[in-house]
């Protein structure tokens, strides 16, 4: 049989509000990639993300960011090297404090995009994430797009893990499209759980110019803050089980 996991980002309250329906969101996935206090999230709702998880069966992952809880860790930030080191780090031990078993690490947002390309935060994200790893005994796997995390990852001894978005748009190089760019957001259930059949069976995705892109993930994200994030994934964890595909967390 067939296996996918499917991840979302949770935990994302701000000023202890929810910004998703974590209830309802970790009852059809197999991993959560929880925001642990650089975008969003507090001590409170980590401990929540953790119970939640273990009522529920779901792996948790670490969605540490840069520090930018005012622009929801969605604007880039140039910073230095061990301080972005000591950050991350900071952010995976509120997790491990809060009761986390974690199981893989996925950077968020503005992060998420710049260890793609920057071999310095990519290192350094990479280092953190080694630094706990060596706490723990044992190596966490780093879930991304790859380019330099991937090279990170293995230069420190983790497992890189790819993964592929359910809803938004991707571009010809296999980058996703600027959230400000018309096509970057895909709202309709339907749309999107064909998306991840496709994925999980031929492992191809239709960018928004029509070009056919390969990916070799392992892990299907819905973000929980997405418009009709709870019908998504509703729809798409249907739509797999039609298809005869496991969703089981890789971890």
């Amino acid at each position: 049989m067939a296996t996918i996991d499917l991840n979302a980002d949770l935990g994302e309250t701000v000023d202890g509000v929810p910004t998703a329906d974590d209830e309802a969101m970790f009852a059809v996935i197999s991993s959560a990639s929880v925001a642990a206090g650089g975008h969003a999230g507090d001590a409170a709702s980590m401990r929540e993300a953790v119970a939640r998880a273990q009522r529920f069966g779901v792996a948790i992952g670490a969605h540490p960011s840069f520090v930018d809880p005012a622009g929801f860790g969605r604007m880039t930030r140039r910073v230095d090297p061990d301080l972005l080191r000591a950050q991350v780090r900071e952010q995976l031990a509120a997790l491990v404090t809060a009761g986390a078993d974690l199981r893989y690490v996925k950077p968020h947002g503005a992060l998420y995009h710049a260890v793609t390309g920057d071999d310095q935060v990519a290192d350094a994200v990479a280092t953190a994430i080694a630094d706990l790893s060596a706490q723990l005994g044992r190596a966490l796997p780093v879930l991304g797009l790859g380019g330099a995390i991937a090279r990170a990852a293995q230069t420190r001894g983790l497992p890189f893990r790819s993964e592929a978005f359910l809803d938004r748009g991707y571009r010809a190089d296999g980058s996703l499209v600027p959230r400000a760019e018309p096509g970057a957001l895909l709202d309709d259930p339907d749309e999107v759980a064909v998306r991840a059949v496709r994925l999980a069976t031929e492992g191809m995705v239709t960018t928004v110019d029509g070009v056919e892109v390969r990916t070799e993930a392992i892990s299907l994200c819905v973000h929980g803050d997405s418009p009709g994030a709870v019908s998504m994934a509703r729809a798409v964890r249907a739509a797999l089980d039609a298809a005869g595909i496991e969703v089981r967390a890789p971890w």
